[in-house]
């Protein structure tokens, strides 16, 4: 970004300047003309803007660039949003330690992925794979397949999307435990999670990356689990040691897996994952349906004119632990 393109961007009434780390296609902020002077910033320029913006908007979230620019000198941004579930791509420990309000997308991905993951065990349990192919070979060959009612899941993660997934799980018969960072009624502390995928059918990660959840699922939880389970990630790809998945799956420690976040995004090519049988590949696109963006934009516009007049924010982060705390300890 040029500096001739950002002078192009006229102070707004308020005095208040809005920074946006932009991605293609860039949010609508028309109804903002007035209101705030407007910067659009990328990789490269981010570093510099940050002294002059009050509001940083990270459209781009799977960039680290507000990470690696945060710790620079000069002022910083009163509010940062960030278009996302997730904050790790973000948080460094001056934006930790800073008087910075951090709030996220909260509210927007829930059930979308919910309905990604009940997707999975559905397709899984009736064996659609199996149905293609045999249509693909013109092969008659009547099957049995699984009941999904009565069977059992754990849903690690007990945040928003976590309990979205419970209850849409739930809605299909499915008996579903939920761990979390700490227990308390209603949810599993992480304690309790290996005996818990020793009984599971469904294991579904949901769970925000901390210091504490980094490469929970390895080798050990993975060898917990029965041989005639599945397991689903789509919380973030550092949560699982992805050579551990690739050794249970080879070892048939479990019946399958399907992964929408990974370690490395996006995925390259060579990566041995495409080709793991038993293993189902999508990428990072669990919660992206049909005019998501704008309702991410939508969003963000209402925190705003929340914000300007002064009022609390909703999506607030908690910068020490990650994620959104509840007031309510039965939804944290």
């Amino acid at each position: 970004m040029t500096d001739a393109h950002e002078a192009l961007a006229a102070p707004g009434d308020d005095g208040i300047t809005l920074l946006v780390l932009d991605a293609d296609p860039p949010p609508r902020l028309g109804s903002l003309t007035g209101r705030a002077r407007i910067l659009h910033g990328d990789d490269s320029t981010i570093a510099r803007q940050l002294p002059v913006a009050d509001v940083l908007l990270v459209w781009d979230f799977l960039s680290d660039a507000v990470r690696r620019a945060w710790p620079g000198e000069g002022a910083r941004p009163r509010w940062v949003h960030t278009a996302s579930a997730g904050v790790d791509h973000l948080m460094c420990p001056e934006l930790a330690a800073s008087d910075t309000v951090v709030t996220n997308a909260r509210g927007i991905f829930e059930t979308p992925i919910a309905e990604y993951v009940a997707g999975l065990v559905i397709a899984w349990a009736k064996d659609f794979a199996g149905t293609n192919e045999l249509q693909r070979q013109r092969r008659w060959r009547h099957r049995e397949t699984r009941r999904v009612a009565g069977t059992r899941a754990v849903v690690v993660g007990s945040g928003p999307i976590g309990r979205a997934i419970a209850r849409t799980l739930e809605a299909l018969g499915v008996r579903v435990a939920v761990t979390g960072r700490t227990a308390r009624p209603g949810v599993h502390g992480p304690q309790d999670l290996l005996a818990l995928v020793a009984r599971a059918d469904w294991v579904v990660c949901a769970a925000p990356l901390t210091d504490a959840t980094r490469g929970m699922f390895d080798a050990r939880t993975f060898d917990a689990m029965s041989p005639a389970a599945y397991f689903i990630n789509v919380g973030r790809g550092q949560l699982v040691v992805e050579e551990d998945l690739l050794a249970a799956l080879a070892k048939r420690w479990i019946a399958g897996a399907a992964l929408d976040v990974f370690a490395h995004e996006p995925l390259p090519p060579e990566s041995p994952l495409w080709d793991v049988p038993g293993l189902t590949v999508s990428p990072h696109m669990s919660g992206d349906v049909i005019g998501w963006r704008d309702e991410l934009g939508s969003q963000f516009l209402e925190l705003f004119g929340i914000w300007a007049s002064g009022k609390p924010l909703p999506n607030v982060v908690d910068k020490n632990v990650g994620y959104v705390p509840s007031h309510d300890l039965t939804q944290d």
